[in-house]
């Protein structure tokens, strides 16, 4: 369930990142993924921007108030921790994964 979530959440970064707008929206999102990004974009209210990647074990998830990381647990992700203010590059590089 929270890989898909973390394959949503990369593609939509991917989608945010491109130059030229193009559709690469997946053919099926489960209904936790959907409910996360209904709720992250407050019901369509509000335009969202954010980066994600994932280095070893962790996944970092940054948002305009700071990254949450989160740790694999072997069956998904769980957040370790809030780093408000950081940036992405910032949070990997505290956790020795390469930006």
């Amino acid at each position: 369930m929270l890989q898909r979530l973390i394959v949503a959440v990369l593609l939509l970064a991917a989608v945010t990142a491109a130059a030229a707008p193009k559709a690469v929206a997946p053919a099926a999102i489960s209904h936790p993924i959907a409910m996360f990004l209904t709720d992250l974009s407050a019901e369509g209210k509000q335009r969202v921007a954010f980066k994600a990647a994932a280095a070893g074990k962790h996944f970092f998830f940054e948002e305009s108030a700071g990254v949450t990381v989160y740790i694999y647990d072997g069956t998904g992700y769980r957040k370790e921790a809030f780093l408000k203010s950081a940036t992405l590059e910032k949070a990997m590089k505290r956790y020795g994964a390469k930006p």
